[in-house]
């Protein structure tokens, strides 16, 4: 894999380090109690994350089930103080990454529209404004979540279908069995606490009852705070800042949901209602604002809002032994909404206020189903699997704005004192209306040999979508002047997928289990809108276009690797190699003044990348053999190439590790961890947008303590942790922007020593 000598120095020392934790002789976790419909208790909850992928616990579970998947609950997100998925990278999975530039998950080197996010199997849109490339798909409260399934690589696209080319994030929200312990007839679940990370203050409750064969649950949640800390020191004004910028952000969610049961509890009829809604407000004093400039200190303030609402209708049924086994179906209607906003005042150009709101917004109605079936043929044992999904959708998007500049000339053209008014369009919208429609069977049978030892498991997806740009007055009247309506872009494709899995050693005296596995699946993932239809600019500034041309992307990998033990000694170790076919990223087509036109910036669109190749190494594990002790360790190396050129993908992480050692009892627990990073130079070479981050590598430490004063009385329990102990600068590479930096580099650096405190409640 050409690996330097540097880089293999740095992983021998990374291993070195987790291969002595991991044989430092330690006491055993607690171990999780059995439960029927109503979670275990947070006394009954295991001391530290539990990283073996549970099957069948949860409908739609068994869409993401797989030795590349790895499951948190409820209770082991708040054991780690998980609130966000930046905490999850840094705290439980090494080698994914939340890249806040996009605001998408990065997963084997992967981010944006190529990591698909579901919310109780419902996909997320990856919404991104023609000016702005960022996402509202993480629009959902972490404190509303049961459990969250992380699925790495391509091999989700046989059952969740597109957009699944680097992997999957399933997040399940609560349900009243998740409240309701110990045969009672209510439960309640209350959270508070402070994040020094951004300041911020947060909070969330729930409730659930149940009345005979109805339960029913309202949940909500807030978090109120500031901009996110960093390395940087330097608060001046323009470039050479490298503080953050001053920010405000308000979030809140609500959740309701009713479930009817027959009397047999095989059927469940299930109602929801879901809303979510951050706003953020940012006093800009970065490069954007200068002393004596057009815009200027507290006079230029940029925002986001994003809103996502949920009504969906669900059934559930589960008779072993019967015509299916379980179905699972939800019907839904959604709707995501993101706005860019700006409000500004001019002092030397265009002298006035200046505002922009550019909004895009997604409104989907859907369906996913699946049935399972068990059953026996001779000597073969079968689960199949069989689904579909079914969804229909609608994007607009309109930038509105209010400035002082006179209504357009009929030329379409400012001259004059108001030649600056041709570089700040509004009132338009730069993308059509776009339809969109999606349709996936699915089908895939795990055939079981050998009595079960070895598993052979097929699977295969179709799907077919299009995207049919409509026409509006806002679009063909844009500043980009338009010829005509794009054309519609629909494609179909094939998800194949095989596993093989087979179970070397059972129920032995070392180790419960050990089983090697093999696996080969193909992805896609279909072109944005902003990508096939974005449209911004004017013939007298620059232009940036969508190609309606750009094929799906495709993946085509493999996993190969071994897992073994069980929960007080067990892991995985995994690796994986994956080519990718039309790889989309952005280009410059047209040189700026080319025929007198777009003079400041030339034409910049959209292309596929011939070929793409991802590979990298991944291991979890953890250790516990003696009362109440603790070791874990979670592994990554990662890398990938653009083919065509033989030139480094930006988005690849640095070579990561986590380790940590943790003591628990019932009433009181510990624990320390370390987050380690390689430096990162191999990075494209070029200069100008695609030019990478160079990010020397870091080891970070953290410690977190929790105590329940009075366990036999109340589930009352206290946390606190310090993270960044010692106030190391370092830079997350994927969350840096690629090309020229327009700031300092410290001010794109991490969050130094932080300290987060929480308070739950739970009867």
């Amino acid at each position: 894999m050409e690996i330097s000598s540097v880089r293999l120095r740095e992983g021998v020392a990374l291993g070195t380090l987790a291969a002595l934790l991991l044989a430092t002789p330690v006491l055993a976790q607690q171990q999780n109690r059995g439960r029927t419909t109503a979670p275990a208790s947070a006394a009954e909850a295991p001391v530290l994350l539990d990283q073996i992928t549970v099957e069948g616990a949860a409908p739609g579970q068994a869409l993401v089930a797989g030795p590349t998947t790895t499951r948190t609950t409820r209770e082991q997100l708040d054991r780690q103080q998980v609130q966000s998925l930046s905490d999850l990278s840094t705290r439980v999975e090494a080698g994914i990454t939340f890249n806040r530039q996009n605001n998408s998950l990065n997963i084997r080197g992967l981010d944006g529209a190529r990591v698909l996010t579901t919310v109780d199997g419902i996909r997320q849109p990856f919404l991104i404004d023609t000016r702005i490339n960022r996402s509202g798909g993480t629009a959902f409260d972490f404190d509303s979540l049961s459990t969250l399934d992380l699925l790495r690589g391509p091999s989700g696209g046989s059952t969740i279908g597109a957009g699944s080319l680097g992997g999957v994030l399933a997040v399940r929200t609560l349900d009243p069995e998740d409240l309701i312990r110990n045969g009672r007839s209510y439960g309640a679940l209350a959270k508070t606490g402070f994040d020094s990370a951004d300041q911020a203050v947060f909070g969330s409750a729930a409730a659930a009852a149940r009345f005979n064969n109805t339960w029913a649950l309202i949940q909500g949640g807030f978090r109120n705070g500031h901009e996110t800390d960093s390395g940087g020191t330097v608060k001046t004004i323009g470039a050479a800042r490298t503080a953050p910028n001053p920010r405000d952000f308000d979030q809140y969610s609500f959740l309701a949901k009713i479930y009817q049961y027959s009397n047999d509890q095989a059927h469940r009829f299930g109602l929801t209602a879901e809303t979510f809604k951050r706003s953020d407000r940012i006093d800009n004093r970065d490069n954007s604002v200068s002393l004596t400039g057009n815009y200027r200190p507290g006079a230029y303030r940029t925002g986001e809002d994003v809103q996502r609402d949920r009504v969906s209708l669900s059934y559930d049924y589960k008779m072993p032994g019967s015509f299916f086994d379980e179905a699972h179906a939800v019907a839904y209607w959604q709707r995501l909404k993101r706005n860019d906003l700006t409000n500004a005042y001019r002092y030397t150009s265009i002298v006035g206020l200046y505002a922009r709101d550019n909004e895009n917004e997604e409104t989907a109605y859907g369906f996913n189903g699946h049935v399972i079936k068990n059953f026996n043929t001779g000597m073969l044992t079968h689960k199949v699997i069989a689904g579909t999904e079914l969804r229909m959708s609608s994007l607009e998007q309109y930038s509105a704005g209010s400035d002082a500049c006179p209504t357009r000339p009929a030329t379409g053209i400012y001259t004059g004192a108001f030649t600056t008014c041709n570089n700040i369009p509004t009132n338009q919208s730069e993308q059509p209306k776009v339809d969109g429609r999606l349709a996936g069977f699915y089908i895939q049978d795990e055939i079981g040999l050998l009595q079960n030892r070895l598993r052979i498991t097929p699977g295969l997806r179709y799907d077919w979508y299009e995207e049919k740009p409509q026409y509006t007055p806002a679009y063909t009247n844009s500043a980009s002047r338009p010829t005509g309506l794009p054309a519609a872009s629909s494609d179909s494709a094939w998800s194949p997928r095989i596993r093989l899995e087979y179970e070397v050693l059972k129920d032995t005296p070392w180790f419960k289990d050990v089983t090697v596995f093999a696996q080969w699946a193909k992805t896609f993932r279909a072109p944005t809108a902003n990508e096939l239809y974005g449209r911004f600019g004017s013939p007298t500034t620059y232009l940036r276009t969508g190609n309606a041309d750009l094929r799906p992307e495709t993946g085509n990998g493999i996993d190969v690797g071994v897992r073994f033990g069980d929960k007080a000694f067990g892991g995985s170790f995994t690796y994986f190699h994956t080519n990718y076919r039309n790889f989309i990223e952005q280009v410059q087509t047209q040189a700026p003044g080319v025929g007198g036109l777009y003079p400041q910036g030339g034409i910049t669109s959209f292309r596929n990348i011939t070929r793409a190749e991802i590979q990298g190494f991944e291991a979890n594990m953890q250790y516990a053999f003696a009362e109440n002790w603790l070791v874990r360790g979670s592994f990554a190396y990662t890398r990938g190439k653009n083919k065509d050129d033989n030139t480094y993908l930006n988005s690849i992480p640095p070579m990561q590790g986590i380790v940590a050692i943790a003591y628990g009892t019932e009433r009181w627990g510990a624990e320390v961890s370390t987050k380690l990073a390689s430096a990162r130079n191999d990075v494209a070479a070029t200069t100008g947008a695609t030019q990478g981050f160079k990010a020397p590598g870091y080891a970070i430490f953290n410690a977190t303590a929790w105590w329940k004063p009075l366990p036999q009385i109340a589930d009352l329990e206290l946390q606190i942790g310090v993270y960044n102990i010692f106030d190391r600068k370092y830079w997350d590479a994927v969350n840096v922007p690629t090309g020229v930096l327009a700031q300092a580099r410290d001010y794109y650096t991490e969050p130094g020593r932080t300290v987060k405190a929480t308070m739950k409640y739970q009867f």
